[in-house]
C-alpha cells in the first residue's frame, strides 16, 4: 500500500509541476512576442489569463508543504506565494492605471523563467527522479538576479498604485458597521511595502544557503 502510495504522489506531482512549467512558459512566451511587437504597454493584457492561472495554482505548493507531500517549508513558500497573490490579484487586477508600466513586463519576465526553472527542475525530479546537473544550476543559480529584478518590480508597481488605492477605496471596510471593523487597503499596501524590508534580505540569505548546500552535494556526487 505504501508503495502504490509513493508512485501515485508522484505521479501527482510529476503532473502539476509540468503543467505549471507549461502555464509559464506561455506566460513567457506572450510575453517576449508582445514586447517585440507591440512594446511594453501592452505585456499585461497578453499573459492575464496564463498569469492569473499559473500564479494561483502555486497555492497547492502551500497545501502541498501541509500535508507532507514536499520537503519544502510552509514558512518560506507562504511569504513567496502570498506576496506574488497579492501582485497578481490586489495589484494588477484590481488597479488596471498600472498595467501600461515597463515594470509589470519585467515583473513578468523575470517571475516566468524563475517558475519555468523551477518547475521543469521539479518535473524532472518527479519523472525521472532527478534533474540534470545543468537545470540544478540554473535552479540556484539565477535567482541571484531575477530575485532583485523581481522584488524591485513587486515594490515598485505596489508603490506606483498607491495614489490609486487611496483614490478608489477599493476593498476598504468603513465604519460605522455591524461588525464594528474597519479596514484600510490603502494602509494595508503601506505595510505590506514595510514587510519586503525585512523580509527580502531574509528570503534572499535563505535562498544563499540553499544554493550553496545544494551544488556542494551536487559536486561530491
Amino acid at each position: 500500500m505504501a508503495g502504490f502510495l509513493s508512485v501515485l504522489k508522484r505521479i501527482y506531482l510529476s503532473i502539476y509541476n509540468w503543467t505549471i512549467f507549461f502555464g509559464w512558459a506561455q506566460v513567457l512566451y506572450f510575453a517576449v512576442i508582445t514586447l517585440r511587437e507591440s512594446g511594453y504597454q501592452a505585456v499585461y493584457d497578453a499573459v492575464e489569463k496564463p498569469l492569473q492561472l499559473a500564479q494561483t495554482a502555486a497555492v497547492m505548493e502551500i497545501i502541498h508543504g501541509l500535508v507532507g507531500l514536499v520537503r519544502s517549508p510552509v514558512s518560506a513558500t507562504l511569504p513567496q506565494i502570498g506576496s506574488r497573490l497579492y501582485l497578481t490579484w490586489g495589484i494588477l487586477y484590481s488597479f488596471p492605471e498600472i498595467r501600461t508600466h515597463f515594470l509589470v513586463s519585467s515583473l513578468v519576465i523575470s517571475w516566468s523563467i524563475t517558475e519555468i526553472i523551477r518547475y521543469s527542475f521539479f518535473g524532472f525530479r518527479e519523472t525521472i527522479g532527478f534533474a540534470p546537473s545543468w537545470l540544478l544550476w540554473l535552479r540556484y543559480s539565477t535567482f541571484l538576479i531575477l530575485y532583485p529584478s523581481g522584488i524591485s518590480s513587486e515594490v515598485g508597481l505596489t508603490y506606483i498604485a498607491l495614489p490609486y488605492i487611496k483614490a478608489s477605496e477599493k476593498y476598504c471596510i468603513k465604519m460605522p458597521n455591524k461588525w464594528n471593523f474597519s479596514f484600510d487597503y490603502f494602509y494595508a499596501s503601506i505595510l505590506v511595502l514595510l514587510t519586503y524590508v525585512p523580509g527580502s534580505p531574509h528570503m534572499y540569505g535563505y535562498m544563499l544557503g540553499q544554493r550553496k548546500k545544494a551544488l556542494s552535494k551536487s559536486k561530491r556526487e
